[in-house]
């Protein structure tokens, strides 16, 4: 009962907009590479760099900068990932469902706050530690998934605002990642959003919110040729390309 009532006052606490006036804000004309398998490769011509948080250290993150790039850090916020440094401190009671098609990755039940808030702030501190500009969660869309925990919108809402004002607290700018149901509930604590295979779903408009209040729109498609996606992608001020899944270095970018 003790947790409960901790986690009710954690969950509302989320709830307030934390602002830091010094948090990096991309235009909504950014050009960006989403690469997270090392080595990454500096050489792509690139305004924002999206890169795994754990597999790079000060120096790439020093190198980037040199370059006058920003760089965000990639972490997943809604999962466990069994190869990660910090892959210990997750207790067994907070491991769902397997995510499916991703060998050694778990749900994790975002219910609780008590156990993973500590975590993932801690990978904050670190991206803010090695000199990141922003973050990028994935996986913050748990409740609309097989967890294997009763999960609700309210729940992840909750997460994710909590998730924001951390970032912000550290100032890291944040991205909501998909959750493209919430888009409306969480577009005042997010800074910029990144989108996988919305034209692909036709599901883009839901996106529209953000650039309507002047915040930058990353979207991606795997399997969709440039030329199907790209004109609806420059007609909506979207800073969309195609990448492989695997999300190596390649890159076709529509402007």
């Amino acid at each position: 009962m003790q947790v409960k009532d901790s986690l009710s006052a954690t969950a509302s606490a989320s709830l307030s907009i934390t602002i830091n006036q010094t948090v990096w804000q991309p235009a909504l004309n950014t050009s960006w590479q989403w690469q997270l398998t090392t080595p990454v490769d500096q050489t792509v011509n690139a305004q924002m760099y999206d890169i795994d948080m754990f597999d790079n250290d000060v120096s790439v993150v020093a190198s980037l900068h040199a370059q006058g790039r920003k760089v965000i850090c990639y972490i997943s916020a809604g999962t466990f990932e069994n190869w990660r440094p910090d892959a210990a401190s997750f207790p067994a009671v907070v491991k769902g469902n397997a995510v499916s098609g991703w060998p050694g990755e778990n749900w994790l039940d975002i219910r609780r706050l008590d156990i993973l808030g500590p975590i993932m702030t801690a990978r904050l501190d670190l991206c803010q530690t090695k000199g990141f500009d922003g973050v990028e969660p994935d996986n913050i869309d748990g409740y609309t998934n097989g967890t294997g925990f009763p999960l609700t919108a309210q729940d992840q809402i909750n997460y994710n605002t909590f998730l924001a004002n951390q970032a912000h607290a550290r100032g890291l700018s944040v991205a909501l990642k998909n959750d493209l149901d919430q888009v409306q509930a969480l577009l005042p604590y997010f800074d910029w959003a990144l989108n996988e295979q919305c034209f692909q779903y036709n599901e883009c408009n839901t996106l529209v919110p953000f650039i309507t209040a002047g915040k930058a729109v990353f979207e991606v498609e795997y399997s969709l040729s440039t030329s199907q996606f790209c004109p609806q992608a420059n007609a909506l001020n979207f800073n969309a390309m195609q990448k492989d899944l695997n999300l190596d270095a390649f890159r076709i970018p529509c402007r």
